[in-house]
């Protein structure tokens, strides 16, 4: 008995995609830029975007975060928000203005949740807002999404 059952169309199923494989590869060889202050959420969400794929690099601060994106070119940039110094709103202004960058995806990624906290996002450059803790596989879809 043959393990694979031929569709209705005629054609053979016996290759079915795997999308999960499918989605890491479409996502290979892309970068991405990760700004926290604190460091356990940098690496979780480094490790996270590294196993789908991408070329990470981390920056503790918004400064650190300015210099990596005058340096290099990413496809896209995840960021918290509340920073000492700079926050994540002024590090979205700045990098908007930087050449190469007025389209690239950029998601805040915060422990605030006040009211207007989405939209101060967006006005202030970011293209989605996600509140912590994050859910990895929510964050890697809102990520294709863009």
């Amino acid at each position: 008995m043959s393990q694979f059952v031929p569709s209705h169309s005629g054609h053979s199923a016996e290759f079915t995609p795997n999308t999960e494989k499918t989605d890491r590869e479409a996502r290979a060889r892309r970068s991405a830029l990760v700004v926290d202050d604190v460091a356990d959420v940098t690496e979780m969400l480094a490790v996270v975007l590294s196993h789908a794929g991408y070329d990470v690099v981390t920056a503790a601060s918004a400064p650190a975060a300015l210099k990596a994106v005058r340096e290099q070119q990413f496809d896209v940039i995840i960021s918290d928000i509340g920073m000492p110094d700079m926050n994540g709103y002024q590090l979205a202004r700045e990098v908007r203005q930087l050449p190469g960058y007025e389209t690239t995806p950029m998601v805040a990624v915060t422990g605030y949740s006040m009211f207007d906290d989405k939209e101060r996002s967006t006005k202030a450059g970011f293209n989605a807002h996600m509140t912590k803790p994050i859910d990895p596989r929510a964050l890697l879809a809102l990520i294709d999404q863009l």
